[in-house]
C-alpha cells in the first residue's frame, strides 16, 4: 500500500507519512516508558531542572576538550540548537582555569544564500552564534586556535576533510527539530526514485556535508525559535554535517529541553531508535544503527501527548 502524502508538506517526506500504529503507540509513552527505552547502545537520561541540563551538556565541550593532547587531538561537534550551553562551557573553562589549546571543535551547520555560507555578520549567523556565547569568552591563554575550529562553508571538500585529518570527534552534540533532524538532516523531496518511498536508510547514511534543501517545518521552526516569528528572515538552503561524519562520532548526545521540538516529536524518534525502526521519513530515526547514542531529557519539557485545548 503506498504510503500517504504528507498533510504538512505534500512534495515532502516527514514522520506525518509513517503507519498511523506506530504514530499511536509512540504517542502512548509516559516519561516512565521513555526511561524504559534505554538498550545497549542507546541510553535515556532525564535531568530535574534546566540548570542541571545544561550544566551536564556543557560538561560534555570540557571533557571532550580536557582529553585532548597535541597528539591525540580531540574535539566536539555542536548545535546551534540549543544555545543555553555555550556560555557555560565558557565560564567553566575559564573559572577552573582549564586550557582547552588542543581540543576542536566542528559546526554542525550553517545558513546558505545564492549558494554561499552567510557571513558572520548575518544575524542568524551559526558560526556567529558559537563565537560570541563561546569561543570569543574564553580567556585568550586559554582558548584553542582558530585553526582547530571547523565551521562547514557551502564548499564542502576543506569540512569534510577535517573529519579525517587524525582528530577524533568525542561527542556529536545535537537537539532535535520538529521535522525530527538532526543538524539539518531533514527528509528529503517526494520527487524521482523517491516519489513513491522515501530513501532506505542505508542509501540516507551514506550522505557526507553537504548543501541541503530545507523542509518547509524546519523554515518555519527557526523563525520561531530564532526570528521572532518571522520566515522571511531564514535562509531555504543550509550546508549540514552528514550521516558519514555522524558516524565518525564516538557519542551522538541529543539534549530534548521542551523548547525546539513537542511532546510527541520527543517520543517518537526514542521509540523507533529504541525499536530499530529507522526510516528517513524520520531522520534521528536513523541513529538506530549508530553503536552509541544517549537522549537527554529536561524531565519539565518532556509534556503530555493528551488533548488540551489553548
Amino acid at each position: 500500500m503506498p504510503r500517504i502524502r504528507s498533510p504538512l508538506a505534500p512534495d515532502w517526506w516527514d514522520y506525518t507519512t509513517l503507519d498511523a500504529a506506530l504514530i499511536e503507540d509512540a504517542a502512548k509513552l509516559s516519561v516512565e516508558d521513555l526511561v524504559q527505552l534505554s538498550r545497549p547502545g542507546f541510553q535515556v537520561v532525564l535531568y530535574d531542572t534546566l540548570e542541571d541540563f545544561y550544566l551536564a551538556e556543557a560538561l560534555e565541550y570540557v571533557r571532550a576538550w580536557q582529553s585532548s593532547t597535541a597528539d591525540n587531538p580531540v574535539g566536539i561537534c555542536g548545535p546551534i540548537g540549543p544555545t543555553e550551553q555555550l556560555p557555560l562551557v565558557a565560564r567553566i573553562v575559564n573559572d577552573l582555569g582549564i586550557s582547552v589549546k588542543d581540543g576542536h571543535f566542528w559546526g554542525m551547520d550553517e545558513w546558505v544564500i545564492d549558494g554561499c555560507e552567510v557571513p558572520v555578520t548575518h544575524p542568524l549567523s551559526f558560526e556567529k552564534a558559537d563565537r560570541e556565547m563561546c569561543f570569543d569568552r574564553i580567556d585568550r591563554e586559554l582558548v584553542m586556535p582558530d585553526s582547530h575550529l571547523h565551521f562547514p562553508k557551502a564548499e564542502t571538500s576543506a569540512f569534510r576533510a577535517s573529519w579525517h585529518s587524525g582528530v577524533h570527534c568525542a561527542v556529536m552534540q545535537g537537539g532535535q527539530g520538529d521535522i525530527k533532524h538532526w543538524a539539518f538532516n531533514d527528509p528529503v523531496r517526494r520527487e524521482g526514485e523517491w516519489a513513491d518511498t522515501p530513501p532506505p536508510p542505508e542509501e540516507y547514511r551514506k550522505l557526507e556535508t553537504r548543501v541541503v534543501d530545507l523542509h518547509p517545518v524546519t523554515i518555519a521552526q527557526n523563525a520561531r525559535t530564532s526570528g521572532g516569528g518571522n520566515v522571511t528572515l531564514v535562509p531555504t538552503t543550509a550546508v549540514t554535517v552528514g550521516p558519514v561524519e555522524t558516524w565518525l562520532a564516538e557519542t551522538v548526545s541529543i539534549w530534548h529541553a521542551g523548547a525546539h521540538d513537542n511532546p510527541f516529536g520527543q517520543r517518537l524518534t526514542a521509540f523507533m531508535i529504541s525499536k530499530g525502526l529507522d526510516d528517513s521519513a524520520v531522520p534521528m530515526s536513523l541513529l538506530a544503527d549508530h553503536p552509541n547514542v544517549r537522549f537527554n531529557y529536561f524531565r519539565g519539557g518532556i509534556g503530555t501527548c493528551a488533548v488540551e485545548m489553548h
